[in-house]
């Protein structure tokens, strides 16, 4: 029986990763270069795995002053994220999963005081139970490993059988499936053209299927 379920945040409830990549975009767009999205796919859930100001100091061949980038660059970002609203069908399946009295948890690969802070914000924290963040001290390492996965399944008291995943990213995908947990991809707009992995099931949206139809359909997939 499935008795929780765990949430990816970055992309999965809030669509940050679509204004952090257009914010790089922007500062690229400054010295006349574009960055790609097959180079900045290595950091769609998971971080430091590519360095946008290395990268571009490569593509003009002289250095950069990192910092100002990251003066200018960040603030922006704060301005795309805040104009971002939580995505379609999240607070339903929240809300559902609490009234069928599963619980609720989050594994991000996101720092604890950026997720908290952001579910304090969009006012979604009281549905949770648990919150695992790669910063931990349970946890301490990023996804694609499954740490935080196997660290969120600990604070809940259950098996890995016992829960499903949603996440959004080829690097989270991995990092449940690592972890050995029914894994349901729902993908944004812009992991959407990176592809889902081995995900066990593929959403569009959390609005294309309740919640409840959803777990039904997970359990006869396992009968």
């Amino acid at each position: 029986m499935i008795k929780a379920v765990i949430f990816d945040f970055d992309g999965l409830i809030l669509d940050t990763e679509s204004a952090i990549f257009q914010s790089w975009q922007e500062v690229y767009k400054e010295y006349d270069c574009e960055l790609a999205l097959e180079e900045w796919a290595a950091n769609v859930g998971t971080e430091d795995s590519f360095d946008p100001v290395a990268h571009l100091e490569g593509i003009l061949g002289k250095p950069l002053d990192a910092a100002a980038i990251r003066n200018v660059r960040k603030p922006r970002e704060a301005v795309l994220i805040d104009a971002e609203t939580i995505l379609p069908g999240v607070e339903s399946y929240m809300t559902e999963a609490k009234r069928m009295d599963r619980k609720l948890a989050v594994a991000s690969n996101s720092s604890r005081d950026w997720v908290t802070t952001h579910l304090e914000r969009l006012g979604l924290m009281h549905h949770f139970d648990i919150v695992r963040c790669w910063n931990d001290p349970d946890v301490m390492q990023r996804k694609p490993q499954p740490g935080v996965y196997i660290a969120a399944l600990k604070a809940l008291d259950i098996t890995a059988d016992q829960a499903i995943a949603l996440e959004d990213s080829p690097n989270g995908i991995l990092s449940a499936t690592r972890a050995g947990i029914f894994t349901v991809a729902v993908p944004n707009a812009l992991t959407r053209l990176l592809g889902v992995g081995d995900a066990d099931m593929v959403l569009e949206s959390m609005a294309d299927m309740p919640f409840e139809e959803l777990i039904g359909h997970i359990d006869r997939s396992r009968a």
